[in-house]
């Protein structure tokens, strides 16, 4: 990694952490029912960093979803709180999707983009001039 500012994330308990280099390269908020059900909330929050930006400390997990597109997903979580720290899906392997709140930033970068909006719950407002809207 380079000697650029660096953001950590941790799960809970924080034995589990991703220390990331660099700014990310795509932030988005989800709303689809797999993001949903992943977060336990009504959206997902997630920033993507290239894999040769993360650095992995502690033990974890692996689960391996089958998305509606047939596309296999990874998600790692941590064997002792359950957080899930961050997740690959095809084709976009060689990115780490990490759940903002993991961070615990409140200066985190702004989403660029919330997709799956036609899944959103209607009391749900996403703002801002530079955010991109998808159904």
């Amino acid at each position: 990694m380079d000697n650029a500012a660096a953001r950590t994330a941790t799960c809970r308990c924080g034995q589990l952490a991703a220390i990331c280099t660099g700014e990310p390269v795509r932030v988005s908020v989800c709303h689809c029912y797999d993001c949903q059900k992943r977060s336990g909330s009504v959206c997902a929050a997630q920033a993507r960093f290239p894999a040769d930006a993360v650095m992995i400390s502690g033990e974890h997990k692996v689960y391996e979803h089958v998305g509606d597109s047939g596309n296999i997903a990874s998600f790692y979580f941590c064997p002792t709180c359950g957080s899930t720290l961050w997740y690959h899906a095809l084709p976009h392997c060689d990115l780490f999707a990490i759940p903002t709140g993991a961070f615990a930033d409140c200066d985190f970068p702004a989403p660029q983009y919330s997709v799956w909006e036609g899944h959103k719950h209607p009391w749900v407002t996403i703002n801002g001039g530079d955010i991109e809207h998808y159904d």
